[in-house]
């Protein structure tokens, strides 16, 4: 790494003053906030040469590192087709195409196929370019979908006649992009953002070829803490109209041969009652904490009958098991769960017959129900891979346990094989007595030792568990003498719902002082030292990066923070910025005082403190949706007036994506290929 001797883009300061229960802070660089102001961008600009400057000498290196990276990957891929109302679909993708073809065959593999969309001619001219909620009408003649151009998760609907291949005239503007046909196939619901705030508020009707500027709102979800959303049953036989909160859900449903019927109400919401609903016959089976049960359970309820005096145990809440989701079928059930940290998938016949669980051998893995949409079959599919086994898509028979492997990630370039790389799991002390798990990869040949540099991962919020995958590009890693690592912290359910609730509002520092004391842990059993461990977190894991630098800093060598929620306070004052009111359950409404005396405590933006701080390379976009370009912005600015070391600070904004990062399957490659190559760099590894 060469001696760091240009200068740093200087931020003018303007302070603001903000006060609220009689506390004032002082915000020098809340004017970033100004998207459109050329002296805004112009600093971004700045950050961004800086950036380019001090890796320069890395350029070829990166260069080299995508060219590995892509040749793992099978360029000309497609997945393992479904079957779907009389239809096989398929993605695939092409050698040096950026993005996926859809495709369908009639009847049988052997058909002719049927391109649906091919997302490389639509996405040409863009600079970002992304389709979603692809959803073919009950007739097989009209497929709708979405589509961003900007990366702020703002969706145009669109519909094309799958008979004509020509596109309806009527585009939908700021839409989630995901759609639920009536049983009519002309009639389709729809969810519409808030412009502002971009919460998912209004359901509307749309009839095909008609204006869409006469659509009939359905529904509108008036409480700024719930987000609503619509979909069809599995069944095809409802019309479910869905509000979610942090705490709470409310559903509601219609007859989808009945378009124009009236929405009937399940259970009217509740505080601190959450629930989710599937159809299977006379019933809606019911995932729901119902009764204090806080690993949820499954209940039932006649359809004539919904509220909750009616729902009856189906399978019973159990204090070491979280039920994470169901799958119904025509002859027996599916459901999820998760004990001690690791996926099960339970089979068991609606008569009772069987009962049993899908065998996982490994220490530490990943397995989910795949995409399964047909109803009446004995075949279930699923998919299967861990941080040293490539993903397998396998169709296993209920009635005769057999199992056919579909699919097996290919991993090109012939040096990759899975017995030359180590998998475990190691239980951390924490400071109040808590066990966490982290789970840990690296090639064989690596020799651990106090000098192993070592990459620890985590996110911690919202529930969301950090999957131990494969990753073909973590190669790149694990095979120049890595450890990749990731810290199950509380804030996520690994262990259950107890290990989110223990890692939220009031005890978010929880999920700060667990990947502190995970750190603290491997370093003691010389897996590392602080002078080759990093850390990298993205969005509230950039929150978890940005928290443990300011309590901690001293651990770490390096840390990359992507899109970093990191202006906890001002954030969560400001009620326009998208997220900001559905999340006061999952953060605190800072407008309480308590609320507010707390997130103060350990938002990272407020705790910028003049100390040296470790190697840190900061990455947002321009048009983030999720958390704003200018939280990492202002953050970096504060930070370059209070470190007091001359370790590098990198911001670096891709000024054409948001919270997402590149659409492209190889431009998202390049994101990696930077934050590895900042890695290696502080490593003194060039090749």
């Amino acid at each position: 790494m060469p001696k760091n001797d240009v200068a740093a883009p200087i931020v003018q300061r303007m302070p603001k003053e903000m006060t609220i229960h009689g506390h004032q802070r002082i915000d020098d660089y809340y004017w970033l906030n100004e998207r459109e102001n050329p002296k805004v961008i112009d600093y971004l600009n700045a950050e961004n040469d800086y950036y380019k400057n001090l890796t320069a000498h890395t350029e070829q290196f990166q260069q080299d590192l995508f060219e590995e990276m892509k040749g793992r990957i099978k360029e000309d891929d497609e997945s393992v087709p479904y079957k779907k109302n009389g239809y096989y679909y398929i993605t695939r993708y092409e050698t040096g195409k950026q993005y996926p073809i859809y495709a369908r065959k009639k009847e049988s593999l052997n058909a002719e196929e049927s391109i649906l969309i091919d997302v490389n001619k639509m996405a040409e001219g863009h600079d970002y370019y992304a389709l979603t909620g692809l959803n073919v009408n009950g007739s097989n003649t009209v497929v709708a979908f979405g589509i961003d151009t900007v990366s702020r998760r703002q969706y145009d609907l669109r519909f094309k006649d799958l008979k004509t291949g020509d596109m309806y005239p009527e585009i939908i503007k700021n839409t989630t992009g995901n759609t639920a046909w009536a049983n009519d196939h002309k009639t389709v619901f729809y969810t519409i953002k808030d412009p502002v705030t971009l919460r998912s508020d209004k359901i509307y009707k749309h009839v095909l070829g008609t204006d869409a500027t006469n659509d009939e709102l359905i529904f509108e979800e008036k409480d700024e803490a719930f987000w609503a959303f619509v979909y069809k049953s599995k069944s095809r036989d409802f019309i479910i109209i869905g509000s979610y909160s942090t705490l709470s859900t409310e559903y509601r449903y219609l007859d989808a041969n009945d378009p124009n019927g009236t929405f009937k109400i399940i259970q009217p919401r509740q505080k601190d009652l959450e629930y989710s609903i599937a159809h299977y016959k006379s019933d809606f089976y019911v995932l729901t904490n119902k009764d204090g049960a806080h690993n949820f359970k499954l209940m039932k309820t006649p359809i004539a009958n919904t509220s909750t005096e009616n729902w009856v145990d189906v399978i019973g809440h159990r204090e070491d098991t979280l039920l994470e989701d169901i799958s119904i079928f025509n002859d027996y059930l599916v459901l999820e769960e998760r004990n001690n940290g690791l996926n099960k998938i339970r089979i068991k016949k609606w008569d009772d017959s069987a009962d049993y669980y899908l065998p996982f051998d490994e220490e530490t893995y990943t397995a989910s129900v795949y995409n399964n949409p047909e109803f009446d079959t004995n075949i279930i599919r699923y998919s299967y891979n861990s941080l040293t086994t490539p993903n397998s898509v396998i169709d296993f028979n209920v009635e005769d346990h057999s199992k056919e492997v579909k699919k097996e990630q290919e991993v090109l370039g012939g040096k990759f094989d899975k017995e030359n790389y180590i998998s475990e799991r190691i239980w951390a002390s924490t400071r109040d007595g808590k066990k966490v798990a982290v789970s840990v990869v690296y090639h064989k040949s690596t020799v651990i030792v106090e000098d192993t540099p070592l990459l620890l991962y985590a996110y911690g919020s919202y529930g969301s568990i950090v999957s131990d995958r494969f990753s073909t590009v973590r190669l790149s890693l694990l095979d120049r003498g890595f450890v990749y690592a990731v810290a199950h912290v509380r804030g996520g359910e690994y262990l259950g719902r107890h290990w989110y609730d223990e890692g939220k509002m009031f005890a978010k520092k929880n999920t700060f002082y667990d990947y502190i004391d995970a750190a603290k842990h491997l370093i003691n059993i010389n897996y590392t030292s602080p002078e080759h461990l990093y850390g990298e977190g993205g969005s509230a894991g950039g929150l978890l990066m940005g928290a443990v630098v300011n309590m901690n800093p001293e651990l770490f060598n390096g840390i990359i923070a992507a899109v970093p929620f990191v202006d906890v306070v001002t954030t969560m004052l400001d009620e326009s910025i998208p997220l900001t009111t559905g999340e006061f359950d999952e953060w605190g409404n800072p407008k309480k005082k308590e609320c507010y005396d707390y997130m103060l405590s350990y938002s990272p933006y407020d705790n910028v403190k003049k100390q040296h701080y470790p190697h840190m390379l900061i990455t947002t976009g321009l048009h983030d949706s999720q958390v704003q370009y200018f939280e990492p912005a202002k953050w970096v600015a504060k930070l370059r007036v209070c470190k007091t070391d001359d370790n590098l600070l990198l911001l670096y904004t891709n000024m054409d994506t948001g919270h997402g990062g590149a659409s492209g399957r190889f431009d998202a490659l390049k994101e990696v290929v930077r934050d590895y190559a900042f890695l290696f760099d502080l490593e003194g590894i060039s090749s």
